[in-house]
């Protein structure tokens, strides 16, 4: 049954019970993550909040009843152990509320639906993650969306690109894969003159090293499946907005109740405790190692946005606090894809998986060439994105080292 407007807005008070929302800003970010989305007071004592499963909730009257008299009135529309999450994340990003989805792409599509109706006209960087990519062009699509890409680092001439029915911007930053570094304030600040709204992919920063809301974004995505969960181990989405965006977000939320199992928002809780150190630790151990492949024979460039030879690097430093231990590079233009494979095939530690922010170093080989629209991309060699894992940071260079080697020997062999 759709519910009213007034409904929507009665089932979801914005954590005015949250008591320790407030107090907790005197803190640094370290201990605000060791507390935030938790209150032994209301658990028994307990340091961690319960896993809460359930659809049905009881009311005691029918006047209860009739008025929702409850902090949650059925299991769609939320959980303590759901607000938790929600809580906290909106806490870390300095969003006016938060909701969650099963997956990053979830939480995209969650985020495009609250903006878009047919007849809109969205603009998305040419760099964008490829399955955002593939949810325009089989989904919004038909629903009479229409979807022009841009160059990523067009920040001076966007406006040329806004039409009268344009009402969102997305951004990704970095690039998926090319890791191109937008200007966010100026994009964000471009979108807002003409009423446009800001939709940004942050999930390679985390709210960490870029708080998306403060650079002007209306709604900041990030999939919790990375470094949130650290463990790749469990899916998950998250969409926050600022005061403005906030009330058309949960009402597209509570619409469509696309929310994740208590398990995933328990085991992302407890993964938000460490991430400070865990994308502490990723970002040193990410740079360690592109510093080290910018000296090997066979990498010809190293695309990381801590290093000058990135798109946008000088915003890069300007914009944000961090890096994290993801980044590309591409090769020497000599080397072909069955050298590569030889490469890639026999690798002791490094696996080849489409995702990143777990415990575990992973590689994959990437052509953008194909499906890139509104930009040319042409390297000059093979590409390869990399993940850093946790693994000793020798093994981890012995492993590229010796995967090198078999690259050159397979490519003289092949003459």
């Amino acid at each position: 049954m759709q519910e009213s407007n007034s409904d929507i807005k009665a089932m979801t008070p914005f954590k005015e019970h949250d008591e320790m929302t407030h107090p907790m800003k005197q803190f640094g970010i370290g201990t605000r993550l060791t507390q935030m989305g938790r209150n032994p007071d209301d658990q028994c004592g307990f340091v961690n909040g319960p896993i809460y499963r359930g659809s049905t909730v009881l009311y005691k009257s029918v006047e209860d009843l009739e008025n929702r008299n409850a902090r949650f009135h059925y299991g769609t529309h939320g959980t303590p152990t759901i607000e938790n999450l929600e809580s906290a994340w909106t806490e870390l990003t300095g969003a006016a509320g938060t909701v969650l989805s099963p997956s990053g792409l979830g939480a995209v599509a969650l985020a495009l639906m609250t903006t878009l109706k047919s007849g809109d006209h969205l603009l998305m960087p040419d760099s964008v993650y490829r399955p955002t990519r593939s949810f325009c062009a089989n989904f919004l699509a038909k629903f009479g969306v229409e979807v022009s890409y841009y160059d990523p680092m067009s920040a001076e001439s966007i406006q040329k690109l806004f039409k009268s029915n344009t009402t969102t911007l997305f951004l990704e930053l970095p690039g998926s894969q090319t890791f191109e570094i937008q200007d966010i304030p100026k994009l964000s600040s471009h979108a807002k003159h003409f009423g446009i709204k800001t939709i940004i992919d942050n999930t390679w920063a985390t709210p960490l090293f870029f708080q998306a809301h403060s650079h002007g974004c209306d709604l900041s995505v990030e999939a919790g499946t990375k470094y949130l969960g650290g463990h790749s181990d469990l899916l998950l989405g998250l969409v926050s907005a600022n005061q403005e965006t906030w009330p058309m977000l949960r009402q597209m939320y509570d619409s469509i109740a696309m929310l994740p199992g208590p398990e995933d928002c328990f085991l992302a809780l407890r993964g938000l405790r460490t991430m400070q150190l865990r994308v502490k630790e990723s970002e040193q151990r990410g740079l360690e190692v592109a510093h080290w492949l910018q000296e090997q024979p066979e990498v010809m460039t190293v695309l990381h946005p801590a290093f000058s030879s990135c798109p946008g690097h000088e915003i890069w430093k300007r914009d944000f606090k961090g890096s994290t231990g993801l980044f590309s590079i591409i090769l020497k233009p000599q080397f072909t894809k069955p050298a590569l494979a030889a490469m890639l095939d026999q690798l002791s530690l490094f696996g080849m998986g489409f995702s990143w922010g777990g415990f575990e170093s992973l590689l994959i080989p990437f052509d953008c060439q194909n499906y890139r629209t509104a930009t040319t991309w042409s390297p000059g060699g093979l590409a390869l994105r990399l993940q850093i894992g946790l693994e000793d940071m020798t093994d981890i260079k012995n492993d590229l080292r010796e995967g090198f080697d078999r690259l050159v020997k397979v490519q003289s062999n092949l003459g």
